[in-house]
């Protein structure tokens, strides 16, 4: 057989994705709030996008008859998110006209007939950070050399107010004798918060009993045998320090009401509110889903803005304003579609899981991404990137979409399966429930379950208890030991 170049042709079939759909599907892995800053740069880029409401004359999201039509059609964007034809009046929910928008903290206190479910201290300004307050204090109380070590060694402090320093090191750095350097720490360590500036647990623990003016013989001990307070071995304490139970008793709860990280009373940033995705809200004509508004801007494509500049402009401009309408128009549909998909997803989450939303965690249900998948006739992958960062909000609280997603647990009794947080919340209740005195083993809380109709083994009872933050039974018994 001779060997040589030779022309054939094939015929295949492959899915070549362009830049606007793959940019689509990225849109429904967003949350609102990414979302938001997603947008802000599209309509600095794109002069036909307006965030104001459409005028008589030429606003609107639709291209005028002689505008080029769009690089990619509707059915385009709609085929690559997988989801149904719709309109953006599908999410104008009504619901037998009960009020259901609630896109702010207002909205919330309308709904609740009063102000009590507002947390009004996360409008509060966030207060300053550990080292401005220590600085503010070395402005007070020192001057001069003292007042630049002082500085030196706040810029050393940690978050959680430990100096974390050699402190000869520091003193050869700047040229000063170590016993000066142990001054100014000493003078350090009387700012407030009490307990700042040590460094190891033991000295921070000292410091603020020292502040307390607990700080006699017995407590200096058991400070220096912390290791013994966390073993529980409270014979050998009583023996150490010289004192009786009641005098234990009483050092222990004094121990156990000072702050082993002082510095994390003040947050170098605050910490950020998470703001749900979608709201879910029983109504009379059933469960109500809708998407959060406030965090989107309505998005519109400004026709009058593109015919002006569109009257006058060049070929070459033209041509450009052309592309501008193109991704606008874009942008406009896979919008909308993103939020009919979410809607969606969501609103069959919530009818797999309605057991969850009538009366708790204990009546979860197994759910996995290819049933909600299967039951709306979408793609798995679809289901996994609507329900990525995605929060919603409900009666019984805030939850991550991904949350109602679990596997089973085999059942003895009823429809064969039990969801893995109903489990976790069974054992939750059992650890939180029992005495002192009588601490429940793996083992035990296994036994419990299988009574009750969970077929659990007891390493997965482990699994469970450690992934829910409770340590063993012999960590809980000395923990309740040292409550007591």
């Amino acid at each position: 057989m001779a060997l040589g170049p030779r022309l054939d042709l094939r015929q295949s079939q492959s899915l070549v994705m362009t830049p606007q759909l793959q940019q689509a599907i990225k849109l429904l892995a967003l949350s609102n709030l990414e979302l938001e800053a997603y947008l802000a740069e599209a309509l600095e880029g794109n002069p036909l996008l307006d965030t104001g409401a459409p005028d008589s004359e030429g606003g609107g999201d639709e291209p005028d008859g002689d505008a080029p039509p769009a690089a990619e059609t509707p059915a385009d964007t709609d085929r690559a998110l997988a989801s149904d034809a719709g309109t953006a009046d599908d999410l104008d929910v009504d619901f037998t006209e009960e009020r259901f928008h609630h896109d702010s903290a207002s909205d919330s206190v309308g709904l609740s007939g009063a102000g009590e479910d507002v947390d009004f201290d996360s409008f509060a300004e966030a207060e300053g950070s550990l080292h401005d307050h220590l600085l503010a204090q070395v402005g007070e109380r020192l001057d001069g050399i003292e007042a630049i070590i002082a500085g030196q060694l706040v810029a050393l402090i940690d978050e959680a107010g430990y100096l974390r320093a050699d402190l000869a090191e520091l003193a050869a750095q700047l040229g000063v004798p170590l016993a000066l350097v142990e001054a100014v720490l000493r003078v350090v360590q009387g700012f407030d918060p009490a307990g700042v500036g040590a460094r190891d647990l033991a000295e921070c623990i000292a410091i603020q009993a020292r502040e307390a003016d607990r700080y006699d013989p017995a407590m200096a001990t058991m400070i220096a045998h912390l290791d013994l307070v966390a073993k529980g071995a409270f014979p050998q304490l009583k023996r150490i320090c010289g004192v009786d139970d009641e005098d234990l008793a009483d050092m222990i709860r004094e121990l156990r009401g000072y702050d082993p990280k002082p510095g994390f009373r003040f947050g170098g940033s605050p910490v950020q509110a998470v703001v749900p995705d979608l709201y879910v809200r029983r109504t009379a004509a059933g469960w109500a889903v809708e998407v959060n508004s406030a965090t989107l801007p309505r998005l519109l494509v400004n026709r009058r803005y593109y015919n002006e500049l569109a009257a006058g402009a060049a070929a070459k401009s033209k041509a450009w304003l052309s592309e501008q309408l193109a991704g606008a128009n874009w942008l406009v549909r896979a919008l909308d579609q993103r939020q009919r998909t979410i809607v969606k997803v969501a609103s069959e989450i919530v009818k797999q899981q309605e057991g969850f939303f009538l009366h708790g965690v204990a009546h979860m249900r197994p759910l996995t991404l290819r049933q909600v998948a299967e039951a709306i006739g979408m793609h798995e992958s679809t289901i996994s990137r609507v329900t990525s960062n995605k929060y919603l909000s409900c009666p019984r609280g805030l939850f991550e979409l991904k949350y109602f997603f679990s596997s089973g647990i085999s059942a003895t009794e009823g429809d064969g399966a039990v969801s893995a947080e109903a489990v976790k919340s069974r054992i939750k209740a059992l650890i939180e429930g029992e005495d002192a005195r009588a601490i429940l083993s793996d083992e035990t809380i296994a036994q419990k379950l299988s009574a009750e109709g969970f077929d659990i083994a007891r390493r997965t009872v482990v699994k469970y208890r450690e992934a829910l933050g409770y340590g063993s039974s012999v960590q809980r018994r000395r923990q309740k030991a040292l409550a007591g």
